[in-house]
């Protein structure tokens, strides 16, 4: 996390500026369709066999007087994915094994490729949000100077990060047993996540 981040996110934490209230928060939040796209195991990078990727366009409103990571940090908690960080994107693709993954744009605007070489480039904006399937691969072709995340995880699962294939075996294996989460990070108990990633029986 960039070290200004870092104290901003303290402090807010500790003094509550900028941060949205509990009864605010849903008001920030517009109803979306979510847009879904399926990727193929490259070789490399596995993707996901069943779930696919889902973007939310502009589906969180960041009004000035409040930080806008603070605002995607505390929609993500209050609908438990946590362990946030506050950042940018990887240059490299990379995917995680073990657990899902959300990205809420905070600030600024890039071109990030999802699905490894054979994927797709989608270009983000602030408001919009990712949530990637474990085995999703993942990199930043291109950003603003400005450009920041905020991303969370649900509460099961294991961080990990793969890149170049290392215990491929392994990978695809631990893709399978990441239990789809109970709660949109985004729309909560009824979100559309829920509905695009429909139970393995």
């Amino acid at each position: 996390m960039p070290a200004l981040e870092t104290v901003k996110k303290f402090a807010e934490k500790l003094t509550g500026w900028a941060r949205p209230s509990k009864a605010d928060l849903m008001a920030l939040v517009k109803e979306r369709e979510a847009h879904s796209f399926r990727f193929q195991d490259d070789g490399t990078i596995p993707n996901h066999p069943t779930w696919p990727l889902i973007i939310y366009r502009s589906a969180v409103r960041l009004p000035g007087k409040l930080d806008p990571a603070a605002v995607f940090e505390d929609l993500f908690q209050r609908n438990g994915w946590d362990d946030s960080w506050r950042n940018g994107i990887y240059d490299y693709v990379h995917y995680h094994s073990g657990i899902h993954e959300v990205l809420g744009i905070a600030r600024g605007a890039a071109k990030v490729r999802f699905g490894g070489r054979r994927g797709r480039t989608l270009a983000l904006k602030a408001g919009d949000v990712a949530i990637l399937p474990a085995g999703t691969g993942h990199q930043r072709l291109s950003a603003s100077r400005d450009f920041l995340v905020v991303g969370a995880y649900p509460p099961t699962g294991k961080y990990d990060e793969c890149t170049n294939g290392e215990d491929r075996e392994r990978a695809l294996k631990t893709i399978q047993k990441v239990v789809r989460p109970r709660r949109d990070p985004v729309f909560g108990a009824d979100g559309p996540l829920l509905k695009a990633w429909k139970l393995r029986r």
